[in-house]
């Protein structure tokens, strides 16, 4: 069996392209040959800045003669029937076979396809994957018509067998197949031809190239934390840069350079998103101090003066651009002890959404919901109020205009700065977490507040303007907000009857958008008084808004409302089912925990379904659930067929058994156990008590029918049904379990 090498050569091909180019190039021509009917051992795709690789091994020198057989139309069908058919068939018609069939004689056709050599099948599939490959940006040069990232330059395409290797014949655009490619742009210029994979990979390694990007990067890591380890310092992981950086060169150097001192007072992040951005230099770290002392680079090439020319040039570069973030620095310092509130004045001319509002003003809702929260959270009520107003100050500064990764962590050097306690400006950089599911959850009451009103403000908000997500689009990151809703109420132990805080929040902004004309001349009329008497224009205002909300409180107004409320609260359910799949609980036992008093508080919903979940699991739990399914589904047909309600209390003197008797004991034991639990917040030891149940319960229908003739004894039992569905319905409603 033969083996494939196939690589496209080109101009350089951007890092963040190469990786899903190599997967796309290794789907679309297996894809091919398999379709065609050449199957194969392995695959294997490699990429370089200049270069696109694909091996094959095991690969069939030919694709299979094949034979099909298709049912045709009925003898002495009309003509133009059998000839369409024939057509399709490719045959003619004294090709065909008459067969009887139970429907009478009908014509069969029998199709056979010869094989063919795998080299013409992988020209064709070849052509059309370069024509039609998926670059996320491509450009045409010359006069040609052909597509790709960069100028292609050549094809290798060989098979290779005992007998040598053979160049797959394949024309594109005028650029021929062979069995030749390059070497490193500067240190190995010139072609050589190859006849394996083994011997191009050799080959390219002695002409300077190492074709793995894995064992680029592994190079790059080890040489780069070798020469920080010599120096006593260490380098900052950054897997992501790593990976950029092994898809910019093929020949990795390392290189370690100094940092001029008058930067070494910058804040840390500041000297690695600088130079990771702008120069895609690793920061090396003093372990002692944690300051950014020096950088790593990589070359692309090694020199005879051991990269001194190439640090020199590096280094001046640095410079340039660390002399900027110092002076946004300094300047956004100088700003935030004087006046931070003027960042935060400034964001009144800066639209968060077209339909929503200013960021002041979007600001003044989370500082007046993280007010309400405090009282939730353990924060100090003010204090909660300030650090909201505070926490996006820094997106009006310079060095988050020039770098907005860095939001929220400037805010809280300039918040300090300002002379704010540390709990304060600490909210600026966390308000904005949990961003993910492995991000960490802010633990500090006045982070949680503020983190909370900020992510209930952006749902509330896109709710009240029907902006929800929809399929796989959610382009203002609902779902990663409400996912953050809920760890924070989890991580941190909140009790938060989210209900209330989201119907009245929507009713708010419903309000403010339902009278926007209203609004607007209101304002409009307060900007007059406050010419005269500001106190009197806020009264005003605040009167104004008041009246409003009466008015909206009525009729159809919060009838809206509460329907977008219920809305989004689904929602969190839906986030909530999600998030804890990956603990192994099942959607329908959280549904059973939902049908429960009390779901708008999550962390109890959560402590409630882990505790079912835990019962489910073992066979008391389960056969339990059986056996309560069996007595409400007896309990509703005779409900239903008599037409009366079985819930007035069993009587115990008409037991007749010892089973149904143990069934009153065990019922009263475990109410008396499941009352207090469940005031208690304690789910483990009420839906222990109510697991209990499972031998009585049993035993009960072992023993007695409940459709009994005597109308007395049945009244009795159904009832007895009542108090079992009753107690078991006080813990979760079972009847949404499946199985």
């Amino acid at each position: 069996m033969p083996d494939l090498l196939i690589e496209l050569f080109s101009e350089e091909i951007p890092a963040r392209m190469q990786t899903r180019a190599g997967e796309d190039l290794k789907k679309r021509i297996t894809d091919g040959l398999v379709e065609a009917g050449l199957t194969y051992a392995s695959a294997a795709a490699l990429t370089t800045p200049r270069r696109l690789t694909l091996a094959v091994e095991g690969l069939l020198a030919e694709s299979p003669t094949t034979r099909e057989e298709r049912k045709g139309p009925k003898v002495g069908a009309p003509d133009k029937a059998i000839e369409g058919f024939l057509r399709g068939a490719g045959l003619t018609r004294d090709q065909l076979e008459e067969r009887e069939t139970p429907k009478g004689a009908v014509y069969f056709a029998t199709i056979e396809k010869p094989g063919r050599p795998a080299a013409a099948i992988i020209a064709e599939v070849l052509e059309a994957t370069i024509r039609n490959f998926p670059w996320p940006k491509s450009m045409r040069w010359g006069s040609g018509g052909l597509r790709w990232v960069r100028p292609l330059h050549s094809i290798l395409c060989i098979l290779t067998d005992e007998t040598g290797a053979q160049v797959v014949p394949m024309e594109i655009e005028g650029i021929k197949t062979g069995d030749t490619t390059e070497g490193h742009r500067f240190m190995a210029p010139g072609r050589f031809s190859v006849s394996s994979f083994e011997d191009y990979a050799a080959k390219l390694k002695r002409a300077f190239v190492v074709l793995s990007p894995e064992e680029r990067a592994e190079h790059i890591w080890n040489d780069a934390q070798n020469l920080a380890f010599a120096a006593g310092l260490e380098v900052v992981d950054d897997k992501g840069l790593l990976a950029e950086v092994a898809g910019l060169v093929e020949w990795p150097v390392v290189l370690m350079g100094q940092i001029d001192v008058e930067f070494l007072e910058l804040p840390p992040e500041v000297l690695q998103t600088s130079m990771k951005e702008h120069q895609k230099f690793f920061s090396v770290r003093n372990p002692k101090t944690g300051r950014i002392e020096r950088f790593i680079t990589v070359a692309n090439r090694e020199t005879t003066d051991n990269g001194a020319t190439i640090l020199a040039g590096n280094q001046k570069v640095l410079s340039a651009r660390l002399a900027d973030a110092k002076f946004f620095w300094e300047n956004d310092l100088r700003i935030a002890k004087s006046d931070i509130a003027q960042w935060t004045r400034a964001l009144e001319n800066v639209t968060f959404h077209n339909k929503l509002g200013t960021q002041a003003e979007r600001i003044g809702r989370i500082a007046a919901l993280a007010r309400e929260l405090a009282s939730v959270t353990g924060a100090d009520a003010d204090q909660a109020e300030k650090a909201a107003r505070l926490a996006k100050a820094d997106l009006s500064s310079e060095m988050v205009y020039e770098f907005p990764e860095l939001q929220g962590l400037m805010g809280r050097y300039y918040v300090e700065a300002a002379g704010e306690d540390a709990a304060v400006a600490a909210v600026a950089q966390e308000h904005y977490s949990p961003l993910g599911p492995s991000d960490d959850v802010p633990t500090a009451p006045l982070s949680v507040t503020v983190a909370l009103a900020d992510k209930l403000d952006t749902l509330t908000a896109f709710w009240a303007i029907d902006e929800k997500p929809t399929g796989s689009k959610d382009p203002f990151a609902l779902r990663r907000a409400a996912l953050g809703v809920i760890r924070l109420v989890l991580e941190n132990e909140l009790h938060l009857k989210l209900g209330e805080t989201v119907f009245w929040r929507l009713a708010r902004t419903l309000v403010e958008r339902e009278n926007a004309e209203k609004k607007q001349e209101s304002e409009d009329l307060a900007a007059r008084i406050a010419a005269r008497d500001p106190e009197l224009a806020r009264g005003f205002l605040n009167r104004e808004f008041e009246k409003r909300s009466a008015e909206y409180r009525s009729g159809d107004s919060i009838a809206a409302s509460g329907q977008a409320a219920n809305d989004l609260f689904s929602f969190f359910h839906d986030r909530l089912k999600v998030f804890l799949r990956d603990e192994g609980i099942r959607h329908d036992i959280i549904d059973a925990c939902i049908a429960m008093d009390g779901n708008d508080d999550l962390n109890l919903l959560v402590k409630r379904a882990r505790a079912l979940n835990a019962v489910i699991a073992t066979e008391d739990g389960e056969n339990l659930v059986q056996g309560f399914k069996r007595a409400n589904n007896i309990l509703t047909q005779a409900e239903e067929k008599d037409g009366v309600e079985y819930s007035y209390g069993a009587d115990i003197k008409f037991a007749e058994t010892d089973s149904e008797k143990a069934l009153f004991g065990a019922l009263e034991a475990a109410q008396a156990k499941i009352d207090p639990a469940l005031k208690a917040e304690d789910f483990p030891t009420a839906m222990s008590a109510m697991a209990d149940l499972r031998g009585p319960v049993d035993a009960f229908f072992e023993d007695v029918q409940v459709n009994t003739d005597n109308d007395i004894l049945r009244r009795n039992r159904l009832n007895l049904l009542s108090q079992i569905r009753q107690v078991c319905s006080s813990v979760a409603d079972l009847s949404r379990i499946d199985g």
